[in-house]
């Protein structure tokens, strides 16, 4: 079974067909004991009442208690075993849906990002419910039907009358429910989407009043959820009520027939409330089904959207050879990358080459690129089949395993995301193994032991969600220590110097030397001049192309040249910032 397959909601709940088989087999038996009611009550009225035998009474009454008790046990195994599939679906699901809520964020996925996690949640939670039971009781209504057949064939056929009717309420209620409960799905997506950018851009739009324009939005978002799921529940609940009154109309209908048969002399009289109580038992799965249709379409649409995301995605993994660490080279060849959902590449034949101990800045104005080819270096963005390569010591980093590759590379994003706890564990990029010289050796490579062991707890200050408490300066310097954590042999570092001051900017230059020293790679994606220092390359780029590579200065002299005088001046004032700061 490939990956893909093992995947789906279909896959995992075969592979609890063992506990599948048992809640059929309980069901066989509890609707063979409730049966019990009916033959009871047929008993006390044809035998009992008829001899006055107080010990047949009793007799009766226990052996009721003893059937009735063993149902309930039976039940109750049966819901706590439903139960444990749901868990064991999400247990078999949870890692390859995380994968996939990775890969949609890195893919650029439109929409609420968290959907494929509701996904899993309202499959686990229908099948932990009562709907699902309903199911392995619908194949016995035949024989409920049948016993009712065996008191009269008139009531039998009332029964079956009933049955169809329901059925087709049943039918009618999946056409009505399941359009508007699919926009409910599609609606609440936007509305949540909305809510998560309202969250992320707090500040911004408190601080330039964006609040009312954003509230309008959301108001709009919101009335069309909740009439979407008005919809639904009324599609839903409208047709659960409706099978409520119609199986109690059936039910007193099979009375008020008994009483006529009995009144013809052609059944007995416990006929009549044996025949109400098998025919409510033979329809109570079909109502149960119908009160429940809204979320078995929920969990069906859920399983298919994990069913199209899991094909959508790939497979979690593929098996590959495990390489030896990477420590000499670093090749870009004709490399094109477009963004995810963009089929015109932003950056195009790209290609340049680091040895060991080189250090390369790239330049350009916004949109040239830049942070399109970082990505693509640590393997963020791939490019498409004959659009170029990205290579460390010769292997494409397609033959690395994600997992295994991040040992080897440190990045450091424009948009830096830290997450919810402390200090340490950021830097350690969360491995609960990692020693504590590792994290302070990376923080002091970095520039930040001081600043971290001065905030409140040291390196166990916690942090909230992104680094809530610190400023921009403390969370890009706890980031590039992220970034150098483990000594990797590529580091990436995108706009690296963008928050910080001259003594970040000083720490920055010796990070570079630092890393150039220990024999790793450094790429530094820059507007800032000072974070050229220490680098020996750097490469211009306009439009996607390199339009220049090579030694710092020329470089650099090419590209005052090409510039009109005032952009020249300003460029040549960094110029000489970036001397200052001890570049080459």
């Amino acid at each position: 079974m490939s990956d893909r397959e093992a995947a789906g909601v279909a896959a995992a709940l075969r592979r609890s067909r063992g506990l599948f088989i048992g809640v059929g087999l309980f069901s066989g038996v509890i609707n063979v004991l409730a049966l019990t009611g009916a033959i009871y009550m047929l008993q006390v009225y044809d035998r009992v009442l008829a001899s006055r035998s107080v010990p047949t009474l009793v007799a009766l009454s226990i052996l009721m208690v003893a059937l009735f008790s063993a149902s309930g046990v039976l039940d109750l195994l049966r819901t706590r075993i439903m139960a444990r599939i749901g868990l064991r679906v999400d247990e078999a699901l949870r890692e390859r849906v995380f994968d996939c809520l990775q890969k949609g964020s890195l893919r650029g996925r439109d929409g609420d990002g968290m959907q494929p996690v509701r996904d899993l949640d309202r499959v686990r939670s229908f099948l932990s419910g009562i709907g699902p039971t309903a199911l392995f009781d619908l194949p016995w209504i035949p024989v409920y039907i049948a016993m009712i057949f065996l008191l009269h064939p008139l009531m039998g056929w009332f029964a079956v009358a009933g049955a169809l009717l329901l059925v087709a309420m049943t039918l009618l209620t999946e056409l009505l429910s399941k359009g508007p409960a699919m926009q409910a799905v599609r609606s609440a997506s936007l509305r949540l989407a909305l809510a998560g950018a309202a969250e992320r851009n707090a500040e911004v739009v408190r601080a330039m009043g964006i609040s009312p324009q954003l509230l309008k939005r959301w108001r709009a978002f919101s009335d069309l959820h909740l009439g979407d799921q008005l919809k639904a529940s009324d599609a839903a609940g409208g047709m659960g009520v409706m099978s409520k009154i119609i199986r109690l109309l059936l039910q007193s209908g099979i009375l008020g027939l008994g009483a006529y048969l009995v009144l013809h002399n052609q059944v007995s009289a416990g006929a009549i409330i044996a025949g109400s109580i098998v025919m409510s038992r033979a329809l109570a799965p079909i109502e149960i089904a119908i009160q429940h249709w809204r979320g078995f379409v929920e969990s069906r649409q859920a399983s298919r959207r994990l069913r199209e995301l899991f094909a959508a995605t790939g497979p979690a993994s593929r098996q590959v050879t495990a390489l030896p660490a990477p420590h000499r080279s670093l090749a870009v060849e004709n490399l094109s990358v477009a963004p995810p959902g963009q089929s015109r590449p932003t950056i195009n034949n790209v290609s340049f080459g680091l040895k060991a101990g080189e250090a390369i800045g790239i330049i350009g104005p916004s949109g040239s690129g830049k942070s399109t080819l970082a990505r693509a270096l640590v393997g963020v963005w791939r490019p498409e089949s004959g659009a170029g390569t990205v290579r460390l010591d010769g292997a494409s980093l397609d033959q690395w395993q994600p997992d295994d590759l991040g040992q080897h590379v440190g990045y450091l994003p424009q948009d830096i995301q830290l997450f919810e706890g402390t200090v340490a564990e950021n830097i350690a990029r969360l491995d609960p193994a990692a020693s504590d010289d590792a994290i302070v050796s990376a923080a002091q490579e970095a520039g930040a032991h001081h600043m971290i062991v001065n905030l409140p707890d040291g390196y166990q200050t916690r942090l909230g969600a992104n680094g809530t408490g610190l400023s921009a300066g403390q969370r890009q310097r706890i980031a590039l220590a992220r970034a150098l954590y483990g000594k990797p042999f590529l580091v990436v570092l995108d706009e690296p110097n963008s928050n910080l001051d001259a003594a970040g900017d000083a720490a920055l230059s010796e990070a570079i030397r630092t890393i150039r020293e220990r024999g790793g790679i450094a790429v530094v994606i820059a507007h800032r001049p000072a974070a050229l220092a220490n680098i020996d390359k750097v490469m211009a780029m306009a439009s996607g192309h390199v339009q220049a590579l090579g030694p710092k200065e020329d470089v650099l002299r090419k590209v005052l040249t090409a510039v009109p005088s005032a952009a020249a001046t300003q460029a040549a004032a960094g110029r000489t910032g970036t001397d200052r700061d001890g570049s080459a």
